[in-house]
């Protein structure tokens, strides 16, 4: 067994205030190492080769993505879906689909919007990846799930992966790795702002892995504590000038939509709607907002080799067994 899988044997035991501090004083440690290349790592910002740009010669492409962890997202994600409907923009919610109950009525009022659903692993705990035996299991019931959520993207709790075993889900692209981000449990990053191609093991096809290239909102409202959003700002300004994804991934769970007391896991809302404001008009005409489920079918779409994904892919591949000791989440 490893230290992470330890981590989450008795991570139910620990009280709550207790694990948030814990992970804050190692990501203090972290900060020191990696401040070279977080929240920006200069050499993720290389184009695959043949790369021509996004459609209708756009600057850059914005992907907003929800993992819903819990209860409390879950019972967010309307208002959530109404700030950003009504700045004009559109989103996907990957939802557990045995952590809590995820309505048909819910799932159709969202795609009604134009805002897609996803499935966010199974059940939130840690242990879909701890062996063969396990995923294969799960795996059976998450295909279920993409199938009767008519879903076709996957989003991996916490970020744990193995893209090997992954392709064996029935989906058209997964949100299971990042660019550059040292504080997940697996802290390796891809090390691209782009999405790239992984070829199924079990059987012929592959599918598209989008990275996340935003810091995570927990990460800088709740175990930084930053007061604002000025990080993702200056992040995606240089995502912008080097052409990339901008992907963030924003959780329902942690933002304050007013009308209480602020709990110790919660962020305003005004620092993702302030963003948002930000991209619109900074940058408006000038990026390419498609939901992931059409960034994946863009991509899959494209002429330039397919082999330029193996060195990121065996670089991930290289470093899986030592990432999988390190990190809390």
């Amino acid at each position: 067994m490893t230290m992470l899988d330890a981590y989450y044997v008795i991570k139910p035991m620990i009280p709550r205030p207790v694990q948030i501090f814990l992970r804050r004083v190692i990501a203090r440690v972290k900060l020191v190492r990696h401040k070279a290349v977080w929240p920006i790592d200069a050499r993720a910002a290389r184009p695959p080769l043949g790369w021509s740009g996004w459609p209708e010669n756009k600057m850059f492409a914005l992907v907003l993505s929800h993992d819903v962890d819990t209860m409390r997202g879950r019972e967010n994600c309307l208002r959530l879906l109404e700030v950003e409907r009504r700045l004009g923009f559109r989103s996907t919610f990957y939802f557990v689909p045995e952590g809590y109950a995820v309505s048909p009525e819910l799932r159709r009022e969202i795609k009604d919007a134009g805002f897609d659903v996803g499935v966010h692993g199974l059940r939130h705990d840690g242990k879909m990846f701890r062996s063969r035996k396990i995923f294969d299991e799960r795996a059976g019931r998450v295909n279920r799930y993409l199938k009767d959520w008519d879903a076709v993207g996957f989003s991996s709790p916490s970020m744990h992966r193995n893209l090997a075993w992954i392709g064996d889900l029935d989906m058209a692209y997964s949100i299971s790795t990042f660019d550059t981000d040292p504080f997940e449990p697996q802290p390796e990053g891809a090390g691209t702002i782009f999405p790239f191609w992984v070829p199924r093991q079990s059987r012929d096809g592959g599918f598209i892995e989008i990275p996340y290239t935003l810091p995570q909102d927990h990460s800088l409202f709740i175990i930084f504590r930053h007061k604002d959003n000025r990080t993702w700002k200056g992040k995606l300004d240089w995502l912008a000038e080097k052409g990339g994804m901008a992907l963030v991934d924003a959780h329902p769970d942690y933002m304050d939509f007013g009308g209480g007391r602020r709990g110790p896991e919660q962020y305003p809302i005004a620092y993702y709607e302030d963003f948002l404001e930000y991209v619109k008009d900074r940058y408006r005409g000038r990026y390419w907002q498609p939901l992931a489920r059409e960034l994946a079918a863009f991509w899959a779409a494209q002429d330039f080799p397919r082999e330029s994904s193996s060195g990121i892919l065996n670089a991930l591949n290289g470093a899986r067994q030592n990432s999988r000791r390190s990190g809390l989440a």
